[in-house]
């Protein structure tokens, strides 16, 4: 299991007082109004930041470390990746996984047969769609819909699916 989870994206400063404009990647945005504190990949280190201001333009979100109070500061950190731990993550409701913890199960279909390991998640939309690797390395693009996903074990890392008729041709 994953102990962190992406949040975001550094995607240029905001101003010169050391705000940051965040292409956020959590399914929602609003999540970073409650963030407190980010875990910032630099590439050469990790640095623990304080969040203390929080503005949302358009489909970004804006944020103000207490580290940092210009844009000299910040400059260098365009296309670095904010984290938030497990413990700070958002709180799933009863059917819902962090896609982190997902990546890597074993998918099996209703009728027994193994159909390969979930590569990736590809989020639409609409619905979610699980992207499975199947033995010889084709992949098999699955809704994630109650009619499609019929069980996932988490402590087995087992998906269980029924293949829709059209889906594999």
């Amino acid at each position: 299991m994953e102990d962190r989870f992406q949040v975001g994206i550094i995607t240029s400063p905001h101003g010169i007082a050391g705000e940051v404009k965040v292409f956020p990647t959590t399914d929602d945005i609003r999540r970073f109004q409650k963030l407190k504190h980010v875990i910032l990949d630099t590439g050469r280190e990790e640095l623990d930041l304080e969040v203390i201001q929080v503005r949302f333009s358009k489909q970004m979100v804006i944020l103000k470390f207490r580290e940092f109070r210009n844009i000299n500061e910040v400059e260098c950190f365009r296309g670095k990746s904010l984290y938030v731990t497990r413990e700070h993550a958002a709180k799933l409701e009863k059917d819902e996984y962090f896609i982190a913890d997902m990546i890597g199960m074993k998918v099996v279909a209703t009728d027994g047969g193994e159909l390969g390991i979930l590569k990736d998640v590809m989020q639409t939309g609409a619905n979610d769609v699980y992207i499975v690797e199947e033995p010889g390395g084709s992949e098999l693009l699955l809704p994630a819909i109650h009619d499609c996903v019929k069980n996932i074990d988490m402590e087995q890392g087992v998906m269980t699916v029924f293949v829709m008729p059209g889906l594999r041709d």
